[in-house]
């Protein structure tokens, strides 16, 4: 029996996009006809997407909205308003490089680690600019501004702050195509890089996003070493133990690794969660009252749960934050190794270590100090 083809779905840029166009043409007292095309530059394609509604500001501003679809990815985007609005002012300098000026409103994040510039990646400005052009005179000059309404409240289910990036989502992403999180090409480009690594070292960091890779590099571990997973953590750490590799650092962003200490090997949230369950478990463990463990319940992340643990660490003179998280990266490194052995007869050593939003350091296991010692260059 033939499997269905799964329905194609188009990235968060391809929507902003979509709603600029919308709003530019309503300015210029063209009908949408209740979808305008746009060309995704990657791939080299044609897209038609709807508009849900296009309104006047006034004489020189419109709004265009779109809402996002995927298509039959697992996206947290999925339905959200995306807006844009459009101004037209005079080009005084005629000069094309400044005819178009992109700009972040309300659920656009910010980079903390780039003079709090907007969260536009350069394919979404590259996006905007390459389909808005044809549409301005060489006298028009316009300003636009992407909104997402719900932006601030779905970064909160994100890392996005793990990665610099703070309020908001982001406009990221290299091709206006959506593809799925479990795509097979992704892993395997992910496997044969281990198992190239695997031929010359005995010992790898698994880094989980480029976040973890670069601050990796900052603690100067040997670059040569590293292995980025993303949320493929399950199957590599499976492909290290074939491939016959001795010891694993594991270095990434406690809201990430926490779920290796709840048996999770797959960490995107779309596929599991559990992280402040998880955190509270450890506090039990470690003797937290009641009130504090439904305190920390009621966290919405793990790094307010960080905080509100060494907020009532500095108020009580306690060490809180440090046994949980000492026994958290125990555990993980304890689980993995559990992990392993249920698909592969091979004992892999395991460390682990695990950072906050602000890229320092919170906990490293026993086992991954000897790691970090022995992999620096």
């Amino acid at each position: 029996m033939t499997q269905p083809q799964p329905r194609t779905g188009y990235t968060l840029p391809a929507f902003a996009c979509a709603s600029a166009i919308a709003a530019l043409n309503h300015l210029q007292n063209k009908d949408n006809n209740g979808a305008v095309s746009l060309d995704l530059i990657e791939p080299d394609k044609t897209v038609s997407i709807a508009i849900q509604q296009v309104a006047k500001i006034n004489n020189h501003t419109a709004l265009g909205i779109t809402i996002s679809d995927p298509g039959d990815n697992l996206d947290l985007t999925r339905n959200t308003p995306i807006w844009a609005t459009v101004e037209v002012r005079e080009n005084s300098d005629k000069n094309e490089q400044e005819q178009i000026l992109i700009k972040g409103g309300e659920g656009i994040g910010k980079q903390i680690n780039n003079d709090n510039k907007d969260a536009i990646y350069s394919y979404a400005t590259k996006l905007l600019k390459h389909n808005l052009q044809p549409y301005l005179k060489p006298t028009e000059a316009i300003i636009v501004t992407i909104i997402l309404p719900e932006g601030k409240k779905l970064a909160k289910r994100t890392s996005n702050e793990a990665f610099g990036v703070i309020e908001g989502l982001s406009l990221l992403g290299t091709s206006g195509i959506s593809h799925p999180l479990s795509s097979p090409d992704q892993l395997n480009s992910y496997q044969q890089e281990l198992r190239e690594k695997a031929k010359q070292f005995d010992t790898l960091v698994f880094c989980l996003g480029e976040n973890g890779l670069d601050l990796a590099r900052k603690l100067g571990i040997n670059s040569q070493q590293l292995i980025k997973t993303a949320n493929w953590l399950g199957p590599l750490l499976v492909t290290a133990a074939t491939e016959k590799v001795n010891s694993i650092l594991l270095f990434g962003y406690h809201g990430k690794l926490i779920k290796l200490a709840g048996g999770i090997f797959h960490t995107h949230h779309h596929l599991a969660d559990g992280r402040l369950e998880i955190l509270v478990a450890h506090g039990v463990k470690m003797g937290l009252d009641n009130a504090i463990l439904q305190q920390l319940l009621d966290c919405e992340t793990t790094e307010e749960g960080l905080q509100l643990l060494r907020k009532i660490d500095a108020e009580t003179n306690n060490n809180f934050t440090e046994k949980i998280y000492q026994s958290l990266v125990e555990t993980i490194d304890k689980r993995t190794k559990l992990y392993i052995r249920k698909y592969i007869d091979f004992d892999v050593n395991i460390g682990s270590i695990v950072f906050g939003r602000n890229r320092k350091i919170i906990m490293v296991s026993e086992t991954g100090k000897l790691l970090q010692n022995k992999l620096r260059v």
